[in-house]
């Protein structure tokens, strides 16, 4: 249930260096990066042709500067980088028992090991992944127990607070989850797994957020990834797997509106259980 696909040989959206200052209107616009960011030049001379003012200068910063240019590349390049893994993971592109190198994943997408080791790294964290030292990092095995007990975890947490959203809740606020319900729905039909996984903890994301506990929130999101992520064996999720569940959000967010606490409780369990297809 609840999973999506990864394009093989899809390269994450970026381009180093391709980094740039564009405002809202589409004009260009130059980035300038603060002279205390741009270091001396050789010489003793700072950038513009003011002479260095010794260790006090060079030290000199406010808060009101941004950051280097040159972190931001990096941050962004390791985050796209990690939604690439997360989604090969889900699409099972990445083998559950297999060990994949941070360089021969780092040449796969076009970036060097050091962001690919570091989102591995977070993958590792979060359970998708296990270390194997001086050989890169082995996709974790589960079998369907683990998978039936994130369901059951899921549960408990999700339906109760559904329940007493239902309650309190007005018909327009679930209106206007109508586009992400749908979004489902538009990934499952063409049988896309990763963009099917991404939309679904999307209208999770926003169904739980209306409870206004963000601790709440974040655990469940937790838990709805790991549930996405494949089993060691089995065949791949169907297409009409996908639709039935696309289906279910857009009959709860029916079910919220009409306030029936019935169909409600049974759309939910039947969603989650629905995993351990």
């Amino acid at each position: 249930m609840e999973q999506g696909s990864a394009r093989e040989g899809v390269r994450p959206a970026y381009a180093p260096g391709a980094f740039s200052c564009a405002p809202a209107d589409g004009r260009t616009r130059e980035c300038r990066v603060p002279e205390q960011a741009r270091g001396e030049r050789a010489g003793g001379e700072r950038a513009g042709g003011r002479p260095a003012d010794g260790e006090q200068a060079r030290g000199e910063h406010t808060h009101s500067e941004p950051p280097a240019p040159r972190a931001v590349q990096r941050h962004s390049v390791r985050g796209q980088i990690l939604e690439a893994l997360r989604a090969a993971l889900v699409d099972g592109e990445l083998v559950p028992g297999q060990v994949y190198s941070a360089p021969a994943l780092g040449a796969r997408f076009g970036v060097s090991a050091t962001p690919v080791r570091e989102a591995m790294q977070r993958l590792a964290v979060e359970g998708a992944v296990e270390v194997v030292p001086n050989r890169g990092f082995r996709v974790s095995e589960r079998g369907p127990r683990e998978l039936a007990e994130l369901a059951e975890v899921r549960a408990l947490i999700e339906v109760p607070v559904m329940l007493g959203l239902a309650r309190t809740v007005p018909a327009h606020r679930w209106c206007g989850l109508r586009p992400l319900a749908e979004a489902t729905v538009t990934a499952a039909a063409v049988g896309d797994r990763a963009a099917y996984a991404e939309s679904d903890r999307a209208f999770h994301r926003a169904v739980l957020t209306l409870s206004g506990n963000e601790q709440l929130v974040a655990v469940a999101d937790e838990l709805h990834r790991r549930s996405q992520w494949p089993l060691m064996s089995g065949p791949a999720t169907r297409r009409a797997d996908l639709l039935a569940d696309a289906s279910e959000h857009t009959a709860l967010l029916d079910a919220l509106v009409s306030q029936d606490l019935v169909v409600v409780q049974a759309l939910v369990r039947e969603h989650f259980a629905g995993a351990d297809r």
